[in-house]
């Protein structure tokens, strides 16, 4: 994820629901164009569009982004390699919550199983 010295650097992400391409711009300490060719380059970036086009973000996709910026300007990945890691740890987030599932199914097919056995 990110570096805690990455985070300390950064402002606090306010709570709020959605925000534009300027409060991430400064949240964020990325040019606005440069968001615009993230969103091109990463698909798990994908702020709502509403009248004129206008980006709003919410909070997971400027967690996303200051993500991306660790990988590319800290870690030194390039953009393909970013998007790689990216991906590991969908996949991963995916294998762990399939793995959770499984539990509590299991968990719950056993309390079944003891009510049916009585």
């Amino acid at each position: 994820m990110l570096d805690a010295s990455a985070n300390n650097e950064l402002p606090p992400i306010p709570a709020k629901r959605y925000f534009t391409i300027g409060e991430v711009s400064d949240l964020c300490q990325v040019k606005s164009h440069v968001l615009r060719y993230w969103e091109q380059e990463f698909a798990q970036l994908n702020p709502v569009k509403r009248r004129g086009n206008r980006r709003y973000y919410q909070r997971a996709d400027v967690l996303l982004i200051r993500q991306i910026r660790s990988l590319l300007y800290q870690q030194g990945f390039t953009i393909g390699g970013a998007r790689q890691q990216l991906s590991g740890e969908e996949a991963r987030d995916d294998a762990n919550q399939s793995q959770q599932l499984v539990r509590q199914l299991r968990t719950e097919l056993e309390e079944i199983y003891a009510l049916l056995k009585r």
